[in-house]
């Protein structure tokens, strides 16, 4: 897959569903159950034990997911990240090493920033999209304050985004969204609670869509 197939489909996608645990353990299912609530971007963050053995796993497993991973550092992860089958690439700061890590192998990246500075420099530095984090301090508003000026600049917020605000931010001008917590609680993650988490996967994909 190209680096522009993977961000049209992200783009069509609307909603990255972001999963953050404390244990690699249920998230292969956790993956199927947003797949059965019509989510079908995932992103493994580095913060879960094991990511890049899980990233693999579900690159095998779940092959109807677009997979990435999140919370990446170093130029060296994302190049872990990627040969075990991540399709796509985030940061939580601007990382220029690991941009020009992903962008070498084609792989999409998407660069945390906040601040009008960071967003260009981001941009800048070879970003597919930045990623605005933490979002819900600002919420939609300010991803339509950032276009702008940035109208080229694709903006994809993180944080605040919920059933109830992911078509707002789409209508400002975002390029997707994400959502961790709100998404999928850690709670249901913790119980296994799939049925919760398909349910809740729905409410994202009806919002998005009529957004």
């Amino acid at each position: 897959m190209s680096r522009s197939t993977t961000l049209q489909s992200i783009r069509e996608g609307r909603v990255i569903a972001l999963i953050r645990a404390e244990s690699p353990d249920g998230l292969i299912e956790c993956g199927r159950a947003l797949q059965a609530g019509g989510l079908n971007l995932i992103e493994l963050t580095m913060t879960t034990p094991g990511a890049i053995e899980l990233v693999a796993r579900a690159a095998r497993e779940l092959p109807g997911v677009l997979l990435g991973l999140g919370t990446v550092l170093d130029a060296e992860t994302a190049r872990a990240g990627i040969a075990a089958g991540a399709k796509f690439i985030v940061t939580p700061a601007v990382r220029p090493a690991v941009v020009e890590a992903a962008r070498s192998l084609d792989v999409p990246v998407l660069c945390g920033a906040l601040t009008p500075t960071e967003v260009v420099t981001a941009w800048e530095c070879g970003a597919d999209v930045v990623k605005i984090f933490p979002a819900e301090f600002f919420g939609p508003a300010y991803i339509k304050s950032l276009k702008g000026p940035f109208p080229k600049i694709e903006l994809l917020p993180t944080g605040g985004v919920t059933p109830e605000t992911v078509g707002t931010f789409l209508k400002a001008g975002a390029f997707a969204t994400a959502a961790g917590s709100a998404l999928v609680s850690p709670a249901a993650l913790k119980a296994g609670d799939w049925a919760a988490i398909t349910a809740r996967a729905q409410e994202f994909a009806r919002a998005a869509a009529a957004g």
